[in-house]
């Protein structure tokens, strides 16, 4: 007489019996279907994954009179050591031979504008948002209802935020414009902090080193750019100089990783319900390191 354990619901070895069990070609047939088709990571060898779906595999195996649906597909392959992987940015292109060169030429202009007490300033364009009670990325102890959709509000349409990021100072101006980001945009947003921040905090400054990454509305090739910026250099009687980062490279221009990512942070979450609460939650962007952020909403066109 067979009897269980006292803490067991049935002896072992009862109760129904995997398919893999059952059928003990089924996985040496999977294997088959999917070698010709396997990618393996060099660096981590027990890490394989295939291009098949589960759903193709389990119809191909079915055509053999099983009846194996996609989900035990999925199980038996994570038993043969496949698993899901996403894509990931790992090819880079060749390095150009002067390219630490050109980083350490603009690394050696910003300190020596910063020795004489002169402006630097870093600029670029955060991604254009959508104005009205839309998703934005992020999560909130207590979330908003939003669209459903992502359309557009032909009032409201969408905003550009352009920042200047002072790299001596650590503070920033930032022009939301609520029409297109051209050259034109970019400089009066530059013109903007200089009047109201820059001649302020320099007022002995007769240079000024503008550092940028190589396209958008303040492009290395963007013929309005030179000529608005030629405009600001006659008005405010500023030698104005540019520094571009190499192509690929425009993560590394200080704005970025100083100023757009506490921004993000800052409005996680929050619907961009209106103009004034854009405006109000880039201007209530602070760090412990004290960054200070001044914010004004341009209609201009």
């Amino acid at each position: 007489m067979i009897t269980a354990e006292p803490q067991r619901v049935r002896r072992p070895g009862g109760g129904r019996r995997s398919t893999s069990q059952t059928d003990p070609t089924l996985l040496s047939d999977l294997e088959a279907l999917v070698a010709p088709g396997t990618r393996q990571n060099p660096q981590s060898p027990l890490r394989r994954r295939t291009c098949k779906s589960t759903r193709n595999l389990a119809a191909e195996l079915n055509e053999g009179g099983r009846q194996v649906s996609h989900a035990l597909v999925a199980e038996l392959l994570h038993e043969l050591g496949y698993s899901l992987q996403t894509n990931r940015k790992t090819l880079e292109g060749v390095d150009h031979p002067d390219r630490d060169a050109q980083f350490q030429h603009i690394n050696q202009r910003v300190r020596e504008y910063q020795e004489h007490s002169q402006p630097v300033v870093s600029v670029d364009t955060k991604k254009q948002e959508l104005v009205g009670r839309y998703k934005n990325a992020g999560q909130e102890w207590q979330p908003e209802k939003v669209n459903g959709n992502d359309f557009a509000d032909p009032k409201l349409g969408k905003v550009a935020p352009y920042g200047v990021y002072d790299v001596t100072r650590n503070d920033d101006w930032v022009s939301v414009g609520t029409d297109h980001d051209t050259a034109a945009f970019a400089v009066t947003a530059l013109r903007d902090w200089w009047r109201t921040m820059g001649r302020t905090a320099y007022p002995g400054a007769s240079r000024l080193l503008v550092t940028a990454d190589g396209g958008g509305s303040n492009g290395a090739r963007h013929r309005l750019w030179k000529v608005e910026l030629q405009k600001l250099a006659d008005e405010t009687g500023l030698e104005i100089s540019v520094c571009h980062f190499p192509p690929g490279t425009s993560k590394w221009n200080f704005i970025e990783h100083r100023l757009f990512n506490h921004i993000a942070q800052n409005r996680r979450g929050h619907p961009l319900t209106s103009h004034e609460v854009i405006v109000d939650l880039i201007a209530n962007t602070t760090t412990g390191a004290g960054l200070t952020v001044s914010a004004a909403l341009d209609q201009g066109t």
